[in-house]
């Protein structure tokens, strides 16, 4: 098993009363809400808990993207990423990701990833994505155009990636006469592309398909629905006519590590309960924009996301639905073990800081991580892994 270090950046000195005036921290949420002083401190903050993590030992540090919102400071996830490229020295950078409809020139993501793969001499992970309904909001771009453009774009980057340029390129939405990078990636072909997901079945098929076997990250789902899409992208796998690695599915999830069960819930509770109920809630048009997803896809996502939409939820709840991951680091070990045996990634990306967790319990919840589960989950397999291949 792998771990990645996942880091949203949340603005945790929100002031969570803000609820009594506004509907959600994404998009409509005034930014005067935005005290630039702490936000200093926290981007500071959290580059530290980032670099750390990469001296603790895990596999990967990792940032993302999100637009106006409290629940993630991260609009611009490739200049953190040029932030720990001279910091860290060990883990992979994976940034998780691009959001690549929402931009006018992917081009500029190409020489982005490029230039960060050559500066920290292959250690970037590219994440791309097609960034969350609230996103389309916040850039005025057409949900119903979202598969389109984003598969014009990844197109386009690869290619920009292993070409030989100059060369035009010319599409529906992107029109070059000159596609030339330089500098190109370090590593050959280009940087490993991983493909987080709500679980879209467009998605899935996709990222499955024999030509690209990308890595599919399924994120802040319920266990059903985890094991579902898990399983949907194995049969597309299969369909294709190959045989799908562990390596090449990962789960996000939130989890918190302390000396016994009860101090752990104790100490995340009115934190995790924060994220989910204060920063990651939205209304379901904001969630799901009319024509962001098919109706089939719709379906599945609404089954999986409903919690984000509803009232409040407690620690216990998300425990109990497997959204939250909270106890000793035997329970956490026990708990990644059952959860792996039945969904069969073998890459997890741990949030250990999320919503308002202040600092040091932050490092303390890191350090335990580091020190009590992973050493004992590095050489598990997902059950299945140890079988035959299916012929």
């Amino acid at each position: 098993m792998k771990f990645v270090f996942f880091h949203l950046m949340p603005y945790a000195d929100l002031d969570l009363d803000y609820d009594r005036d506004h509907g959600s921290a994404w998009v409509t949420l005034p930014n005067s809400y935005y005290d630039p002083v702490k936000g200093h401190e926290l981007y500071n903050r959290y580059l530290d808990e980032l670099e750390y993590a990469d001296q603790l030992g895990f596999d990967g540090v990792c940032v993302n993207e999100h637009h106006q919102t409290a629940y993630g400071l991260m609009p611009a996830p490739n200049v953190l990423a040029g932030a720990l490229a001279r910091r860290t020295r060990n883990a992979k950078i994976c940034i998780l990701g691009r959001a690549l409809p929402l931009v006018s020139n992917p081009l500029t993501i190409a020489e982005e990833f490029a230039l960060l793969d050559n500066l920290t001499g292959g250690r970037i992970v590219t994440g791309f994505v097609r960034g969350i309904g609230a996103e389309y909001h916040t850039m005025g771009v057409n949900p119903t155009e979202s598969h389109d453009r984003f598969h014009e774009a990844h197109d386009l980057i690869v290619r920009a990636w292993t070409e030989k340029g100059p060369f035009s390129f010319e599409g529906k939405y992107y029109h070059y006469n000159y596609v030339n990078l330089w500098p190109r990636p370090f590593q050959n072909p280009h940087p490993p592309i991983w493909i987080p997901s709500q679980g879209s079945s467009e998605t899935i098929r996709w990222a499955s398909a024999k030509e690209r076997r990308y890595t599919y990250l399924q994120t802040q789902t319920p266990l059903p629905m985890l094991y579902k899409y898990m399983n949907m992208y194995r049969e597309e796998a299969r369909k294709a006519g190959y045989e799908p690695s562990p390596d090449q599915l990962g789960w996000s999830i939130k989890i918190y590590v302390g000396e016994t069960d009860e101090i752990a819930v104790r100490e995340a509770q009115p934190h995790v309960e924060a994220f989910v109920n204060k920063f990651l809630r939205m209304p379901m048009e904001m969630l799901l924009p009319p024509g962001y997803l098919s109706l089939a896809s719709m379906k599945g996502v609404m089954q999986a996301k409903k919690g984000i939409t509803s009232g409040a939820r407690t620690i216990h709840d998300l425990m109990e639905q497997g959204t939250f991951i909270c106890g000793s680091p035997a329970t956490v070990r026990e708990r990644l073990l059952e959860i792996q045996s039945k969904a069969g990634f073998n890459t997890v990306l741990p949030g250990l800081q999320f919503g308002t967790l202040p600092e040091h319990l932050t490092r303390k919840n890191t350090e335990l991580f580091a020190r009590e589960v992973m050493p004992y989950l590095r050489d598990a397999v997902p059950d299945f892994a140890r079988m035959p291949t299916p012929a």
